[in-house]
């Protein structure tokens, strides 16, 4: 493991880091200021993939399985409040965390294993969606599944309009999920006294373990440790002791109320299908379809379908925007790579309609359910590689200080981790069991899934064991962006205003280094900086979040040390998009020279992530000197 210090860590989510101010007085206020990141998080345990192990277990197993719920909520809840820990008490995602403590290649591995389980999450969302606009509309499923393509720009609409704007969609959202479930509830009428022996723990079968893991993977999302570690962060405190202890308490209750409203719709679910179809003795009811279509005969009613596919649609609509931004959290966070957020979207959705679009092609409508199972357990299968590091991180005290967890809690989550580790481990093997006996050319296994089994295994031994060997882990010093280095002086060229745009990266210590070398005796210069979050874009000036004190700091040490070496500098920070504010603000000077960096995109490169230097350039009547990075 190594600790990657020469590299900056932004602000997870950086766009609404810090967004939401929670200095509110009264328990209840404090309380809902903090309300929300759970609510985000809740929907993945609610959606269409959960519909579909659901319904599997309740048409097949009535009752039987309720309490694989409530332990999955159990352990859905004590995981989610380890990456509320991180979070809020470490100031890192899940992924960033990572990305500080194993070596590039292991980053790189549990990155490809977090996408996985992002798409698999994504494609249940895509078929959930689709399923549902056939149920309402009588839509062909492979038009719907085309049809989700459509909703790429919503989570772009809704983020710049503040996490508070995603927090009141996705909540009205879930109060559709649950009046519809609520109401089909009343109409199925179940029987409680059955219901209730359905908490007692039993497997009733091999197929039942299947099903079991799938519950499992539908609930406790991988994506959602990553989701959460960052969501928190949105909120601002102060990073005393007091404050920090309440965030984490005000943060569990949040967790609480959302995670108990997601079992009641799974429980809601699988009662449903108890109720229905496994009292009439149709165990093999797993399709979302079927389920729809025998809802009226058997309830005799026809608002019950109805209901159930706005459900649906609810369901898979809220779930695509926390993928979307588990996607951006998990690529940021891993790779240190900031694309622009529809390129994003377009990469996650397009994983998951690919494959969605060639089963439905070439094996029909029909392999729906059993894919949305099956990408259940692939999320099943992804959990120990999000939940094993994690639960080293807010263990280790050079990292979270006194906040650490205790002994207690420690060992709930290693038990929640080795249940989760041995079901699939018993999972796996029982199923490469099956393949190699059923095979006609068992050898071809052997060479590979066998292989990538056991080096699967092996990464997951090493996340497990080696911080217990190493001890590397080393905290650097948390910090908005890059260290600071000492600013370098060439040998002077001579100009009488200099305007230099800086960025807070690598490269300010060339760019800063050249515009002093340009300048002679009484030069003046004009430091500029532009805020450039989500929050500066709507509020300009007004805002007054954590991003926009930090770097108004920034500026203000670069402006001191320049000063001490005998330089006149005044200093500009603009709020919004670089590309007016930098000329704005260099004409306003009367600069007779622009020095700004450029990082050396080429075409492709600056079409994902966005060039100002181009811009820029064209809107001022003066020199401008391009600083490289090299």
């Amino acid at each position: 493991m190594t600790n990657q210090m020469h590299e900056p860590i932004h602000p997870s989510l950086e766009e609404v880091n810090a967004s939401i101010d929670t200095q509110k007085k009264g328990f209840f206020r404090k309380l809902l200021a903090f309300v929300g990141p759970a609510y985000l998080v809740s929907v993945g345990y609610m959606d269409p993939g959960n519909w579909a192990t659901d319904i599997a277990g309740g048409s097949r197993y009535g009752y039987a399985l309720i309490w694989v719920l409530l332990m999955s909520n159990l352990m859905a809840l004590l995981l989610q409040s380890l990456s509320t820990r991180l979070g809020i008490v470490g100031r890192r995602d899940l992924a960033q965390a990572s990305k500080e403590t194993y070596s590039p290649f292991v980053n790189f591995i549990l990155y490809l294993l977090a996408e996985v389980a992002i798409a698999a999450t994504d494609l249940a969302e895509v078929l959930g969606m689709a399923i549902g606009l056939q149920l309402l509309f009588g839509l062909p499923l492979l038009w719907g599944v085309l049809l989700t393509f459509l909703d790429t720009f919503l989570l772009l609409f809704f983020i710049h309009r503040g996490m508070r704007v995603i927090e009141a969609f996705i909540l009205a959202l879930i109060g559709i999920i649950g009046v519809a479930f609520l109401v089909e509830m009343v109409l199925a009428k179940p029987e409680m006294g059955e219901l209730v022996t359905g908490f007692i723990p039993r497997i009733p079968d091999e197929s039942a373990l299947y099903i079991a893991i799938g519950i499992i993977g539908a609930t406790v999302m991988p994506h959602n440790l990553y989701l959460h570690s960052s969501l928190v962060q949105s909120r601002k405190f102060s990073n005393s002791l007091k404050d920090t202890k309440a965030a984490l308490r005000f943060n569990f209750i949040d967790s609480a109320v959302a995670l108990n409203m997601a079992f009641f719709v799974n429980a809601a679910i699988l009662v449903l299908a108890a109720a229905t179809f496994y009292r009439v003795g149709m165990y093999d009811v797993s399709e979302i379809q079927d389920a729809h279509r025998f809802l009226q005969p058997l309830l005799g009613s026809e608002l019950a379908p109805i209901f159930f596919a706005v459900a649906l649609i609810a369901a898979g609509q809220s779930s695509t925007l926390t993928g979307t931004l588990a996607g951006q959290i998990v690529m940021e966070g891993y790779l240190n790579l900031r694309i622009q957020p529809w390129i994003r979207r377009l990469i996650t959705r397009a994983l998951a309609i690919g494959p969605a679009v060639l089963a439905i092609t070439l094996l029909g409508e029909e392999v729906t359910g059993e894919m949305l199972i099956l990408s259940q357990v692939i999320l099943s299968l992804q959990l120990g590689f999000a939940i094993i590091p994690l639960i080293h991180f807010v263990s280790d005290r050079r990292r979270m200080g006194k906040l650490a967890i205790g002994l207690v809690v420690k060992v709930l989550s290693w038990t929640v981790a080795l249940i989760i580790v041995a079901l699939n481990v018993k999972l796996v093997v029982d199923e490469l069991s099956s393949w190699i006996a059923g095979s006609a050319c068992p050898y071809l296994l052997w060479l590979t899934v066998v292989p990538l089994a056991a080096g699967a295994g092996g990464l997951l031994l090493y996340v497990t064991f080696a911080p217990f060997v190493k001890s590397l882990l080393q905290e650097p010093q948390s910090h908005l962006h890059a260290e600071r280095e000492a600013i370098e002086q060439y040998a002077q060229k001579g100009f009488r205003k200099i305007a230099v745009a800086i960025d807070f990266s690598d490269i300010d210590k060339q760019t800063l280094a050249y515009a002093l070398s340009m300048g002679v005796p009484g030069t003046q210069y004009l430091l500029i900086h532009v805020v450039e979050s989500a929050g500066a874009i709507l509020l300009g000036d007004e805002i007054r979040d954590k991003e926009t004190a930090d770097d108004a700091q920034r500026l203000e040490d670069y402006a001191r040390e320049i000063r001490a070496k005998g330089f006149q500098i005044e200093t500009y920070l603009g709020f919004g998009s670089p590309k007016t504010n930098i000329p704005h603000a260099v004409n306003t000077f009367g600069a007779d020279l622009l020095v700004l960096g450029a990082h050396g995109h080429r075409f492709f490169k600056d079409l994902i992530f966005g060039t100002t230097v181009d811009s820029v350039r064209h809107k001022v009547k003066i020199p401008v000197l391009i600083v490289r990075e090299g």
